[in-house]
């Protein structure tokens, strides 16, 4: 008997989020305030400001990236106040995916649990390119060793000016002392990078956390050290103009649109209630403290990098370690490509750690196969099988795309997820007016209104090609709700086993 396609706006109860927690296969409850903070920081401290930081400057914002910081961190905090609130009603795996689901019916869930794809699983291949491109730093500028180009770089680029992929080409040393311009084949540092991550978070959530907090640690602890000795090289002459030459005060938000994928990672934290102590409490704490500290960092080193150099001659492959070399510091450019190689692993970790979280989510509710993506390991408890899934694809993007296309995808994709969560958080006040909220979002309409109008002015900025982009995903999402999800939900049928049940 064929089943009887559901209705694409019903909501699913908060009543029976809750209930649904009590029982079935659960991940490990061992996350506290300070854990969650630090996989807040070490998602969100990584690729975003050693990378894209030099890219933004060079080629939008200038010294003015300052404001373009700002401007992202706004749009990100005012987002932050409403997840911190629906975190804190709805402490179930699923981030924003779940979110919607209660409030605006399963259809925007479905397509929000799939944008959602583009931000942690897109977002963790653009951060293994940036996490290979400082390897590559360290292992050739700083350590001597030579490695075959061929290995090191994706086989195309992508002009943002012509918006089109090209071919690009490196120089390869051949027997006789000549070089040859040659066509990469793959990045392999980022591929490898990956999947031994995805090892890693196969054993377990604890494992994970504290391998995170390490990196957390090196990472602040060499930022820091940059920041103070940076700024005794700032001449404020590198400050003038303060915008862009060619973009103006418009290159503030775009510059604000393209470093957004800088502030992704805060956001993770929701994805991990399942796994809080006290999601009611710790996961407010660590959404909006994780985002505050990051802010700063990112201000301050945005201040430093353009001060020490005119913002036209960045280098914008690997921005700081250049920098200090050039200012004779052989010292702390080492130190700084190792602080970046630790801040871009564990934000590599924590996005690998949160897409396999929405896919368990998006599979208990049926939209997706749960004897795949919602298996849970028995001995491990984590959901190991789409853990592999992911990293494997993950790997395979890193290896083959370039980092600019990649990062702008992440932005939209992220902007549109901030906009879903700020009108979920309106709609349940008005619908679920008396219902628990240990965190209540402040100021509101105002506040979720203003991150509504931000964040949608970011996505603007963005420009054409990447909401074509955002609309192509969309449509390969849709095709497979109508195709399976709509037939297969659980939202009021009787409950399938879990898997190893039957």
């Amino acid at each position: 008997m064929p089943r009887r396609p559901s209705d694409p706006f019903a909501r699913k109860p908060i009543e029976t989020l809750i209930a649904e927690m009590q029982g079935g296969e659960r991940l490990h409850r061992v996350l506290g305030p300070v854990a969650l903070t630090a996989l807040g920081v070490g998602a969100t401290i990584g690729t975003g400001i050693f990378v894209l930081t030099g890219e933004a400057a060079f080629n939008y914002a200038g010294p003015s990236l300052m404001l373009s910081f700002l401007l992202a961190g706004l749009g990100c905090g005012l987002a932050a106040l409403c997840y911190s609130e629906l975190a804190s009603m709805v402490p179930v795996a699923g981030s924003a995916y779940t979110y919607a689901y209660a409030t605006l019916g399963e259809l925007i869930a479905w397509i929000i649990g799939w944008d959602l794809i583009i931000e942690y699983a897109i977002g963790s291949a653009a951060v293994a390119v940036g996490w290979s491109n400082y390897l590559i730093e360290m292992v050739q500028g700083l350590l001597g060793i030579r490695l075959d180009p061929r290995f090191l770089a994706s086989p195309w680029d992508y002009d943002i000016k012509a918006g089109m992929f090209v071919l690009q080409r490196v120089a390869l040393a051949l027997p006789d002392g000549g070089t040859a311009r040659v066509v990469p084949w793959l990045n392999l540092p980022a591929s490898l990078i990956v999947l031994a991550i995805t090892a890693i978070l196969v054993i377990g959530i604890k494992e994970s956390a504290r391998f995170n907090a390490t990196m957390v640690i090196l990472n602040l602890g060499i930022i820091l050290t940059v920041i103070a000795v940076g700024a005794a090289y700032i001449r404020p002459g590198n400050w003038t103009p303060f915008f862009h030459k060619e973009k103006g005060l418009r290159g503030v938000a775009e510059g604000a649109g393209r470093i957004f994928f800088a502030y992704i990672g805060f956001d993770s934290i929701s994805t991990h209630a399942e796994e809080a102590k006290d999601p009611r409490r710790d996961l407010a704490i660590g959404i909006l403290g994780s985002l505050l500290i990051c802010t700063v960092l990112y201000v301050a080193v945005s201040a430093v990098l353009t001060g020490m150099v005119p913002y036209e001659r960045i280098d914008v492959r690997a921005p700081f370690s250049a920098v200090f070399r050039d200012r004779g510091m052989p010292a702390i450019s080492a130190l700084v490509t190792v602080g970046i190689i630790a801040g871009t692993t564990s934000s590599l970790l924590v996005g690998l750690l949160s897409q396999p979280r929405i896919l368990l989510a998006m599979a208990r509710d049926g939209l997706l196969p749960i004897g795949f993506f919602g298996a849970v390991h028995p001995r491990f408890l984590t959901p190991w099988k789409s853990t592999i899934l992911v990293g494997g694809c993950v790997a395979v993007a890193a290896s083959l795309a370039p980092l600019n296309f990649l990062a702008d995808l992440v932005s939209v994709g992220t902007l549109f997820a901030f906009i879903i969560v700020c009108a979920s958080v309106l709609i349940l006040r008005r619908k679920s007016p008396d219902m628990e909220r240990p965190f209540r979002t402040p100021a509101l309409p105002l506040v979720a209104g203003l991150g509504i109008v931000v964040n949608g002015g970011l996505m603007l900025s963005l420009g054409r090609d990447n909401w074509l982009r955002l609309i192509v995903w969309l449509a390969l999402g849709l095709a497979i709700y109508y195709g399976y999800g709509r037939y297969h939900t659980r939202l009021g049928r009787e409950p399938e086993p879990a898997p190893g049940t039957d």
